[in-house]
């Protein structure tokens, strides 16, 4: 039962398009609250064709991880060093797929040079990246209303330092 994670194909988008709706809707029940407003603005965008769109993008970096065949889980990292997506299907989580994405994200962001990773994190994601080395500098919220988790990480640190605790992150060029 080995996770296989792997630059995702155009033939990827519909089932990465259904893990991001999936996990979405039943990982993140904490955040959206079953409310359906709030789950209906933040899935708005998650379709097939946004999902190619995004994959297509020489901006962006898409990973997926396969278990079994299955594709279980889908990371999105940017050009601008922001992870935008990392999310698995619930019956994924807890067995290291999330963390084998996060680790070919950040493979990827030093590739391109980058030298701080951010990104905005649901309640029910946040744990998993302060476990991972990312710093929470504060409350945000997304564009869907939600509030979130401001998190970055210095990607050129030395083994176990993510930096200075409590630091925010800011656009300047610098941690």
């Amino acid at each position: 039962m080995g996770i296989y994670i792997r630059t995702a194909a155009p033939d990827d988008a519909l089932a990465a398009c259904g893990v991001l709706r999936r996990s979405i809707t039943e990982c993140c029940r904490q955040d959206h609250r079953d409310d359906q407003a709030i789950l209906d603005a933040w899935l708005g965008n998650k379709t097939p064709q946004n999902v190619a769109a995004w994959l297509a993008s020489a901006t962006n970096h898409m990973l997926v991880a396969e278990r079994d065949g299955e594709l279980v889980g889908v990371a999105l990292l940017t050009q601008a060093g922001k992870l935008s997506l990392c999310y698995v299907l619930p019956e994924a989580q807890h067995s290291g797929v999330g963390k084998a994405l996060l680790a070919g994200a950040e493979a990827q962001a030093r590739a391109w040079g980058i030298g701080v990773l951010r990104l905005h994190s649901t309640t029910a994601g946040s744990g998993f990246y302060a476990r991972n080395g990312y710093i929470n500098a504060g409350k945000d919220k997304t564009c869907y209303g939600l509030d979130c988790d401001l998190f970055w990480k210095k990607l050129d640190a030395a083994p176990g330092e993510a930096g200075v605790a409590g630091k925010r992150f800011c656009n300047c060029g610098g941690a």
